[in-house]
């Protein structure tokens, strides 16, 4: 403890009030144990303040501005004007009203809100240090705690995000004025999420790549559809580039890549933005005075209960690995609630879903056919293409499918892979089949509402079973 410190008390302590952590302080609060969460930036974490919910709505106002912009073939004709700064206003009062909302959901809950930087002094101890100056700090004593610090952008070397030149997703959610020439350094879901929205903007977009594909993880033919849009967009590709270095060059920023063979390309942007992927935010914890090692990697290992190898110290969300997903964020806090609770609670999901909000969207859950195969099942497929669905046409969106995996033998549903308007709308629908244990025939007699994108999901079931009606 710091001399001149006030030391206070609390049954469970929440360092970080993202989705994971402001989710496990509020239900532990419900469940009557004295809850403090500690936050040094904004509730709501990365994911709503510098991540999910502003990029979202930066994709929808950059659908609507190109989508009024681009519909002569309805027999619609505009041009519209974009005011960056206003939709950036638009997207910030959202991020708002959201975090306050979170802010006041845990007060009425009963947890006790401290704004600060948490440094675990000891096993059951932790200091707060809050910003600005003059404002002191404060020692907290814990009986059990939930860490949730969450994750940052992973940089490349020699490309540290600088917020003029070299920009992170945070960044780039922030830009009030479209930038003229944009490159994007990775093709992975956030690289490939905002190259488009840029594009959709009017900015030129180029994305550099060091592996083989876009969108590496997924399969070639629901990469492949997405990559293929952002080139009809006009976002250029350059794959087996590993950016090298850069350097300005008056109001352009020069980076040069390098390929397998050593060569060197040169590109001109007035812009940067790195999106390589994310790491867990571990450093500068303390959590060796809490008995906790990280892997080399930063990620907190935890059991089925989100508990530690201490037991009274558990870990949510990104911090705590992958996959770096919000919603499997809130369902471990509330495991990690109701164990401290007493309750009787584990991660059980049979799957998490998972979506990326490109053009088309990408939406999965569960395993593939090759994986199902792996796990010693009898895969059978069925799949409906989007070209065939009645809603898919009217919403002017048809490119994509609908596929299914399951159990031959059985019938139940393992998997789902799907691209094309609203997947991650419909991808819950086979999620809670996974989870209930339904079986294609279950899909396949439920009736589905017509004329839906959901229908894709029924015809793909009753493709499966060899019974489909809309396709061949």
């Amino acid at each position: 403890m710091v001399v001149g410190d006030v030391t206070t008390g609390t049954e469970l302590l929440v360092v970080g009030g993202g989705p994971g952590g402001y989710v496990a302080a509020i239900r532990a609060a419900q469940l009557g144990v004295d809850t403090t969460l500690v936050e040094r930036d904004a509730y709501g974490g990365t994911c709503l303040n510098h991540g999910c919910i502003p990029s979202k709505a930066l994709i929808s106002g950059a659908e609507v501005a190109h989508r009024a912009g681009d519909a002569e073939h309805m027999g619609i004709y505009a041009d519209p004007a974009v005011d960056m700064a206003g939709m950036v206003e638009w997207k910030d009062g959202i991020v708002t009203r959201l975090t306050r909302g979170v802010e006041s959901l845990a007060e009425s809950a009963g947890v006790q809100l401290i704004e600060g930087e948490a440094t675990f002094t000891g096993a059951h101890e932790a200091r707060i240090a809050h910003g600005g100056d003059g404002q002191g700090s404060e020692s907290i004593e814990f009986e059990h705690v939930v860490v949730a610090t969450g994750s940052r952008p992973l940089t490349v070397p020699g490309f540290e995000f600088d917020g003029e030149s070299i920009l992170s997703s945070k960044d780039a959610l922030a830009l009030e004025s479209v930038p003229e020439r944009l490159l994007v350094v990775g093709a992975g879901y956030i690289g490939m999420e905002l190259s488009t929205v840029f594009q959709k903007l009017g900015a030129e977009v180029t994305v550099v790549e060091m592996l083989a594909e876009a969108l590496p993880g997924y399969e070639d033919d629901i990469a492949t559809p997405v990559r293929e849009r952002a080139e009809e967009l006009g976002v250029d590709f350059y794959f087996g580039e590993a950016a090298d270095s850069w350097e300005r060059d008056g109001d352009t920023v020069v980076v040069h890549t390098e390929d397998d063979e050593g060569e060197l390309t040169r590109f001109d942007a007035e812009k940067v933005l790195v999106a390589v992927g994310r790491e867990a935010v571990t450093d500068g914890l303390g959590l060796d005075e809490l008995g906790v090692e990280p892997t080399e990697n930063g990620v907190i290992e935890t059991d089925e209960q989100a508990r530690t190898d201490q037991s009274h110290v558990f870990a949510v969300g990104d911090v705590a690995g992958e996959p770096m997903l919000a919603h499997k964020a809130m369902t471990e806090g509330e495991v990690a609630a109701e164990v401290v609770a007493g309750e009787p609670a584990a991660m059980d999901q049979q799957a998490i879903p998972a979506a990326v909000f490109t053009e088309p969207e990408i939406g999965t859950v569960g395993m593939t056919e090759a994986e199902a195969s792996d796990a010693g099942f009898d895969p059978v497929v069925g799949q409906m293409p989007m070209r065939a669905n009645g809603r898919a046409l009217t919403v002017d969106a048809k490119e994509g499918f609908v596929r299914l995996v399951a159990d031959d033998e059985s019938g139940f549903v393992l998997g789902a892979q799907i691209v094309g308007p609203e997947a991650s709308e419909l991808i819950a629908e086979v999620g809670l089949a996974i989870e209930m244990g339904a079986t294609l025939e279950d899909l396949g007699s439920t009736i589905h509402t017509h004329p839906t994108l959901s229908e894709a999901v029924h015809e793909a079931a009753l493709d499966a079973v060899g019974a489909a009606i809309h396709t061949r």
